[in-house]
């Protein structure tokens, strides 16, 4: 491998590359096959205001063997071990050579899950890349390897297992593991999303293996730039982040949370088809109040309470100002599982000069709509004819009423305070009324009416819609039976993970599955693909209607024509 500048013969561009061997000018030109690399791939050391290094960042990569034996220099290592030594000379100039010994090539393409193939290498490959001997001599298609990598997963009963062999799989073949995880979607979603994922995180200490994402920590202030400048990719177009202080409906994990935004950026490749290196998982360590977490060997975050007031907002404030530095405006910022009392404060603070969007009180809402406005098909009506009723009143649920209610206020034409009149949130302490009005947090305010009591509530609804929404499944404010058994077999349910099908009076209901997996990996993609800089209600509103929109002629098709592809290359 050659890093240099192309040069003039003769009137035209030539890829002729000059290399400094102690001080000496060497061409390496003459007789060399190259092809061009993006340089996006490559991860510097040492001080970003070197010259020597942002002059190496306008050059050609180009490819070659056994070049630059004896060359000196400060050095820089990529992920698959090739090293780039830059001129001790002369830093500002775009000269540096890349030594790449043969006997690692090989070894260390094969430990690169972007490109490894496993046995898929062709012959061709294998001798190209120096893989002749480490591998089976046999040669299998990728439809073969997801078989046979199906067949493994199906094999393990628990789903935590089957959890940590997907995840070893995105570790050693990202390509596979996407197509295995396309392919069955709806097998494996429940495996490395909801409900899985929250054992996951439960046991995140004891189940850790090597890292994935970022950890951003107390520690780290002040050079929290410095630590996003550690992540060897440059093209970041989504982040997912958390402080883990409310992972599902499972409390503060801590550290331990980072298997959510892993977990939501698998689909985000997946059911959005972002390409996985411009996706970015982080997990924001401010400690935990988990007792359990703090007296855990094992755990793998900080031990010591949380931080909180203008130590928090500090950290917060320096990490989104990083972020934007690093990545630019466009990059957008999904968080995830913060507890209440922060994720209305961050939201609000953020989404004014930051492209940001918050899943849990967003996304739930666009989705519960989507979900409303089908089950009106059944049930008849508009919004604005039914009245709705909200067994929590955290971030999903003002989160869902606030978008119902500006829903109602466009169909019906009046203000958003009166379309709120038909909406009623049930906190931990009862229903919300306006005789609580002066203990209630600010988001709930605007939810408190005069309470008229109903006897039977079953008896005022004639056809109840019923989204039980908590995830894990241990977490669901109901079972489906439960809702089927209640309702006699009149509701509508759905659920944020999934139930299997009840049998109730002779007759099969399938529940549904009102999950955010619907609505925030296409959203994400429309925001990034549209270049947005910010995030407004009305794009998480029609992110909602969506589902009114007239369907393509072969809708598998024209996904597939927008979506990152993970089928196999050829890696030449």
């Amino acid at each position: 491998m050659v890093v240099g500048s192309t040069r003039e013969h003769g009137g035209r561009r030539c890829p002729c590359h000059w290399l400094s061997y102690h001080g000496g000018p060497f061409n390496v030109s003459a007789g060399r096959r190259w092809r061009l690399l993006p340089f996006r791939t490559w991860t510097e050391l040492g001080d970003e205001a070197d010259g020597g290094v942002a002059a190496v960042r306008e050059a050609a990569v180009v490819e070659a063997d056994g070049l630059a034996k004896g060359a000196t220099g400060r050095l820089a290592r990529r992920s698959d071990g090739l090293v780039v030594v830059f001129s001790p000379d002369n830093r500002s100039a775009p000269v540096a050579a890349v030594l790449n010994s043969r006997r690692t090539r090989g070894h260390s393409l094969l430990r690169d899950p972007r490109h490894n193939k496993g046995l898929s290498f062709t012959e061709k490959e294998r001798d190209a890349h120096y893989l002749r001997g480490l591998l089976p001599p046999v040669v299998l298609s990728q439809d073969l390897q997801e078989k046979r990598m199906l067949q493994n997963v199906r094999q393990f009963q628990v789903p935590l297992q089957r959890y940590m062999a997907l995840m070893d799989l995105q570790e050693r073949n990202e390509r596979l593991f996407y197509k295995l995880l396309i392919d069955n979607v709806e097998e494996l979603l429940p495996v490395v999303y909801t409900p899985t994922v929250g054992e996951a995180c439960q046991k995140y200490g004891s189940i850790f293996r090597r890292p994935q994402g970022l950890y951003v920590s107390l520690k780290d202030k002040g050079r929290i730039l410095e630590v996003l400048r550690n992540w060897p990719e440059k093209s970041i177009q989504v982040i997912v982040v958390t402080d883990g202080e409310r992972i599902l409906g499972l409390g503060d994990l801590g550290c331990q949370g980072m298997g959510i935004p892993v977990g939501k950026l698998a689909l985000y490749t997946a059911l959005g088809g972002v390409r996985p290196s411009a996706c970015l998982p982080i997990t924001i360590d401010v400690g935990t109040n988990n007792e359990d977490l703090l007296k855990d060997e094992f755990y793998i975050g900080l031990k010591q309470r949380r931080a909180t007031g203008q130590e928090y907002s500090e950290l917060l404030d320096e990490f989104m100002a990083a972020v934007r530095q690093n990545y630019g405006q466009k990059v957008l910022v999904q968080f995830e599982d913060f507890a209440n009392h922060n994720a209305f404060t961050l939201l609000e603070k953020y989404r004014t000069n930051h492209l940001v969007f918050n899943d849990d009180i967003q996304g739930t809402a666009a989705v519960v709509l989507a979900g409303l406005i089908a089950a009106l098909k059944s049930v008849g009506g508009t919004l604005a004819d039914h009245t709705f009723l909200f067994f929590g009143a955290g971030e999903a649920g003002t989160g869902i009423a606030e978008l119902v209610a500006l829903e109602i206020s466009r169909q019906a034409k009046v203000s958003v305070e009166e379309a709120r009149k038909k909406i009623w949130l049930v906190d931990s302490k009862g229903l919300i009324v306006t005789s609580r009005k002066e203990t209630l947090q600010p988001f709930k305010k605007r939810y408190a009416h005069e309470h008229e009591p109903v006897k039977d509530l079953l008896g005022a609804i004639k056809r109840p819609i019923i989204l039980a929404l908590s995830n894990p499944t241990s977490q669901s404010e109901c079972t489906a039976e439960q809702a089927y058994t209640w309702s006699q077999g009149r509701a509508i349910f759905g659920s944020g993970s999934p139930f299997d099908p009840v049998k109730y009076n002779d007759k099969l209901f399938v529940p549904a599955q009102a999950n955010n997996a619907y609505i925030f990996p296409g959203f994400g993609l429309g925001v990034v693909i549209s270049g947005a800089v910010r995030v407004s209600d009305d794009m998480v509103l029609a992110a909602g209607m969506a589902s009114q929109l007239p369907r393509p002629k072969d809708l598998v098709k024209y996904a597939e024509s927008c979506m990152y592809s993970p089928v196999y290359r050829s890696y030449r």
